[in-house]
């Protein structure tokens, strides 16, 4: 992307141009380089905390249980239209619809949130509303969208009542579609946004503030999973954008240098 356009992003983000000139300069603190991709296969409720302090020791294996996909889910042999079709049959919970996920089946990139808000349940697609669109600016601000080279999903598939956090019941009923979908995307890498989607992921009750910004990998895999805050709280906490920006900055980093 040509400096005009990354500064015209970051301006719809809400960060001022300075952040541009420091697009592709590393960090003061040196940013560990995440692990190399496997071979094989494998809504916010409450104010997110601020940031802990950085945690520049290298990549870390999160100690969560890995799930075996192969053993005990319904959906373990799915193709994608198998596997949609399967999630539209499920409990709806009091529903519109399900939001299955949207954006490349081929992505490097898998964006993973918490729950569909009301604009998702109506749409039956994953961020569509203001934080969505936030998102879309921020991911374009970094040359990534969901029509060219990013996957979006939720780690719960059914908007909850009132917009409340996913109940645990709840999330392990829509996980084995998103274990499903990941396996079939085999991304090069996995950034999670908020509290809920990294506690589960990781299968943690660590706060978020200590695990936001720091290279960790998705239990059971080497994939590399990065942790940063949600747009919806960055909606409500501007002052915070520009710690997800940094977040952001990482993950282009990654991407751009290609396979190791």
């Amino acid at each position: 992307m040509d400096p005009a356009s990354r500064t015209y992003y970051l301006q719809q983000i809400g960060l001022t141009a300075w952040r541009q000139r420091h697009f592709d300069r590393p960090s003061k603190l040196a940013e560990p380089s995440p692990p190399a991709r496997p071979d094989s296969t494998v809504t916010p409720a409450v104010p997110e905390p601020e940031r802990a302090a950085a945690d520049v020791s290298g990549p870390e294996q999160s100690a969560a249980r890995p799930i075996d996909t192969a053993t005990t889910s319904p959906v373990a042999q799915m193709d994608w239209a198998a596997l949609e079709a399967w999630l539209a049959e499920q409990d709806h919970r009091g529903a519109s619809r399900p939001v299955f996920g949207a954006g490349a089946r081929d992505a490097s990139l898998l964006v993973i949130g918490e729950a569909p808000g009301a604009e998702e349940d109506r749409r039956g697609e994953p961020f569509v509303g203001r934080a969505g669109q936030l998102l879309d600016r921020m991911l374009a601000a970094i040359s990534h969208s969901r029509a060219d080279n990013t996957y979006i999903a939720n780690i719960c598939k059914f908007r909850p009542p009132g917009n409340r956090d996913p109940k645990a019941d709840e999330i392990a009923a829509d996980r084995p579609v998103l274990e499903r979908q990941i396996e079939l995307l085999r991304p090069r890498a996995i950034l999670a946004l908020g509290r809920v989607a990294a506690q589960t992921l990781l299968d943690s009750r660590e706060p978020l503030g200590k695990l936001r910004g720091r290279w960790l990998q998705y239990p059971g895999t080497d994939i590399p999973l990065l942790i940063s805050y949600h747009p919806a709280y960055l909606l409500r906490s501007p002052q915070q954008k520009s710690l997800a920006w940094d977040d952001l900055r990482q993950m282009h980093r990654y991407l751009k240098a290609g396979p190791p």
